[in-house]
């Protein structure tokens, strides 16, 4: 929210009221932190402690390089739920330092300080690495502060409080040059500076600044991130209200935030992942390819074995078929019941599918809303279970469905409800759940069963107990591993839940940007894997967009295939062109190739729930954070580690990309191209941009592989591309389990004994 007009004016209707000084420094509660009393307006004299307001401003160390930060009004405004679930691992001893002296006071919180200027009369707090004075940014004069819609004239219109809205605010810096990433999917520019950022979950596609995952967290490329710790609507101004500073603004008597010291954007996002969680571990059937339905497409048993057996026919591995929206009945959605007219024997046909083996697992649509025409709403009315108005009404309307209630998940009696529900699907064989929708959750003229909670904060939250619910019976039902999701909304924490997919795009080569700048900028907020609908969403993609998306998508940590009117098998697209640039060869291909790649996919999988870190689409800038040019990249992205991957989006074949320093081999022909610098390349639909960075050894499953789920030790390929002593390999088992490590040693290979088989070595040199 924007309260000025311009830098010198404030908003019409708006009043503005800045901490102007820091008048007391006390220690907080904790014993970990200080807390400031800034006045509303510089105190010269006693008098001037009087008819005005103060801002409290607790700074607390929350772990090694980790600092809150928590501005206050009124202390007595009631603090309701529901909030994030931070440090569910736990959290970490932090050794807290306060030092005081004729500059001022600093908190230490490991690697990270932030120092309180001594100066009197003066409001400067800076935040800088503990061993270096130079700021990582600041809060500056006029930069935290409270502000009244409609504006106030006089301190007694605050005795009703009824038709004004509150806000805190708070400012920090922009440095020269600096950038700003994250906040979600987001699928506007990759560099956030310039624009304003509503964190509110919306059903609003990949061509609109709305987010199905706002994510309430940033990194800048000047070494820091910024977690803010609120689930409810928080206003982004980066750079836009004022050009040199990032403002965050809620509505409400608080804000807190903190500040995460890196330097590294690797280290940012492990400290993220402690604050917020660890992102959950994937099974390995679950990189392989998922074919859906589509969304209103119509089809029967005889539809899905016809897609099934096509694919097969073809060479086309598909681990996993997933049965969007019409394996319910018309209006009835989702009561998570078979349509008994096109499906009479769900269970008989998910079992044959499998003993045919011609799919090994079964994903179905769900969401959770309730059709009023579906008999299970009249139980789950009758039972409390949904979401009401404040009258006593049922919440209720007829976007998406018909007399559409909302199950409310504060409800424990509900949660079990939903839980018997999925319970009867996995009797029937499903393996996994589509969890869509739950970002269009109304936050007025609401009443949870939960009183405690506030509807404007459970609004995002929602996403995060929706999403968690279903992943914990599947993880119930399965195993901790065995549990995926393919979840459409989130915020802060879902990461825990993988995984998720990019929501409705066009099927477009404007979309297929859009869609990569989203995945980006989701990696950059702590989710480690993420899918995208290949081909596109909306309309019919013509055959060379279908292709171009099959190689972004099969390069995506996960790769679905999903259309909304139109199937999205590779025959239909291009009237089953049967030569080696069709679809279905173009598709073969890139499946076969991620089947190979299983070995060195998997293993960075293991890593990534280890460190917070993205899979796939992994930014540039985490790699490379020193290369500047690394923080404009929002058109290509690294596979892990060592895969540089860049999509091609013209339809003459061109392509345009950056390699970073260093000795870089085309992955599909061996020849080496040495960075810094811009490359332009033709590819045939087989091939893209794929370059291995160097020092890498690379392990491969055979030549021919086109299993997701096999040995990963056995019979494997071994690449080294310019591996010097210090490269490494983890070697995994299809669980994730380590089996051990390949690395050089005086330019030998040494770990090879946990390979088995027929491996071989290629060496790649300079």
């Amino acid at each position: 929210m924007r309260f000025r007009d311009g830098q010198w004016l404030v908003a019409e209707g708006v009043r503005i009221e800045y901490a102007e000084e820091v008048y007391r420094i006390t220690q907080t509660p904790s014993g970990k932190g200080i807390s400031l009393l800034c006045p509303t307006r510089k105190i010269m004299r006693r008098g001037d402690t009087l008819n005005l307001a103060t801002l409290s401003i607790d700074i607390e160390a929350a772990l090694d390089g980790v600092i809150s930060v928590e501005t206050t009004h009124w202390q007595g405004a009631v603090r309701r739920g529901p909030d994030f679930d931070l440090f569910p691992a736990g959290r970490p001893d932090v050794n807290a330092n306060v030092t005081r002296n004729e500059n001022g006071t600093t908190l230490s919180a490991g690697g990270l300080s932030a120092t309180v200027s001594g100066k009197p009369h003066e409001f400067d707090i800076s935040f800088h690495p503990t061993d270096n004075k130079k700021p990582l940014t600041t809060l500056l004069n006029r930069s935290v502060g409270l502000a009244y819609t409609p504006a106030t004239s006089t301190p007694m219109q605050l005795a009703d409080m009824r038709n004004l809205k509150h806000y805190i605010f708070t400012q920090t810096t922009l440095g020269v040059g600096e950038s700003i990433h994250g906040l979600g999917e987001r699928f506007g520019p990759f560099n956030k500076v310039g624009q304003k950022v509503d964190l509110w979950n919306a059903d609003g596609g990949t061509s609109s600044d709305q987010a199905y995952k706002n994510i309430s967290f940033w990194m800048s490329s000047r070494g820091y991130g910024v977690f803010i710790d609120t689930p409810e609507r928080v206003e982004l101004e980066i750079g836009s209200e004022r050009c040199c500073r990032v403002q965050t603004s809620v509505e409400g008597q608080r804000l807190r935030w903190y500040i995460i010291y890196g330097p590294s954007p690797r280290e940012i996002l492990r400290k993220y992942s402690i604050l917020t969680g660890a992102p959950g571990a994937v099974p390995s059937w679950s990189f392989g390819l998922w074919l859906s339905t589509s969304f209103t497409t119509s089809y029967d048993e005889q539809t899905v074995n016809s897609f099934l057996s096509g694919m097969k026919a073809r060479d086309i591995p598909v681990e996993v078929f997933h049965f969007d929206c019409f394996w319910l009945k018309a209006f009835q959605w989702c009561d998570f019941e078979f349509d008994q007219d096109m499906f009479p024997d769900p269970k008989g046909q998910i079992s044959r599918l499998k003993a045919d083996g011609i799919v090994k697992k079964v994903c179905v649509w769900t969401n959770p809303y309730l059709g009023q025409a579906s008999p299970v709403f009249a139980e789950a009315a009758a039972k409390g279970y949904l979401l009401k108005r404040k009258n006593g009404d049922v919440f209720q309307w007829d976007m998406w469905q018909t007399g559409m209630g909302i199950v409310d998940f504060t409800n424990p009696d509900a949660c079990a409800w939903y839980v018997s529900c999925l319970e009867r699907l996995f009797d029937t064989g499903v393996d996994s759940i589509k969890t869509d929708f739950g970002e269009r959750i109304p936050s007025e003229d609401v009443q949870w069963f939960d009183s405690s909670v506030d509807p404007k904060r459970m609004h995002n939250y929602y996403a995060f107990i929706y999403n968690k619910l279903v992943y914990e019976t599947l993880q119930k039902r399965y195993g901790a591993n065995e549990a995926v999701l393919f979840a459409r909304s989130a915020t802060a924490g879902t990461q825990r839940f993988p995984l998720t997919w990019g929501g409705d795009c066009e099927s477009t080569p404007e979309a297929m940007a859009e869609s990569l700048r989203g995945g980006l900028s989701l990696g950059l907020s702590g989710f480690a894997f993420w899918s995208v609908d290949i081909g596109g969403f909306e309309g019919h993609p013509p055959p060379w967009i279908y292709k171009r998306w099959v190689a972004f998508g099969l390069l995506c940590s996960h790769s679905r295939l999903h259309g909304s009117n139109s199937y999205r098998v590779p025959w239909t697209v291009d009237n089953d062109d049967k030569s080696e640039e069709g679809c279905s060869a173009t598709l073969r291909k890139w499946t076969h190739l991620k089947a190979r790649l299983m070995p060195y996919l998997f293993s960075q999988a293991q890593q990534c729930v280890q460190s917070g870190l993205p899979l796939s689409l992994r930014a540039m800038c985490i790699e490379f954070p020193d290369d500047p040019t690394a923080w404009t990249l929002d058109r290509q992205f690294m596979l892990g580690d060592s895969l540089l991957v860049a999509p091609v989006f013209e339809e003459d074949n061109t392509v345009q990309f950056y390699l970073p320093k260093g000795d870089w081999t085309d992955f599909f022909t061996g020849k080496v191209k040495s960075g810094p610098g811009w490359f332009t390349e033709t590819h045939a639909f087989g091939t893209l941009p794929l370059y291995v960075r160097p020092n890498t050894l690379l392990v491969l499953g055979k030549e021919g592989e086109t299993r997701t789920v096999y040995d990963y030790t056995q019979d494997v390929e071994v690449r080294s591309y310019f591996a010097t002593d210090g490269a490494s390999a983890v070697l995994v088992d299809d669980q994730g389990k380590v089996l051990g490590d390949l690395g050089m040693n005086n330019g030998e290979v040494i770990g090879t004994e946990s390979l088995k088989g027929d491996w071989v070595l290629k060496i790649i040199t300079p």
